[in-house]
């Protein structure tokens, strides 16, 4: 197990993938196509399928950005603290309506009138 452990790179928590598979192909392209994707980076660097310095660079702004959003949400908004009042639906004039598609006890799938 430690040896397996020596492997990972900066910020890797799963087994990295085979070059062929489709989430791999998705998020690698992705990231070139947009080095700005938060998306992709956290997953590139979450499967370790980047470069080791690249990988490092790319979990530090990982863990720059998790920090904020950690940072941002502990303040406590107002909007959390007030109890919502929740919505109810009001059904208006239940009407019954028969569409004709019941079965009879003798029609059914797969009965062959003899």
């Amino acid at each position: 197990m430690t040896g397996e452990q020596d492997k990972l790179k900066p910020g890797q928590k799963f087994p990295t993938p085979t070059r062929g598979n489709g989430d791999r192909v998705f998020y690698e392209t992705l990231l070139r196509q947009r080095p700005d994707s938060e998306m992709a980076q956290e997953w590139c660097v979450n499967y370790g399928v980047l470069p080791e310095e690249e990988a490092a660079k790319a979990y530090k702004k990982v863990l720059k950005r998790k920090g904020k959003q950690k940072s941002g949400t502990s303040t406590g908004t107002p909007s959390t603290s007030v109890k919502k009042a929740k919505k109810t639906k009001k059904v208006i004039g239940d009407v019954e309506y028969d569409a004709g598609m019941d079965a009879g006890g003798d029609e059914g799938i797969g009965v062959a009138a003899l």
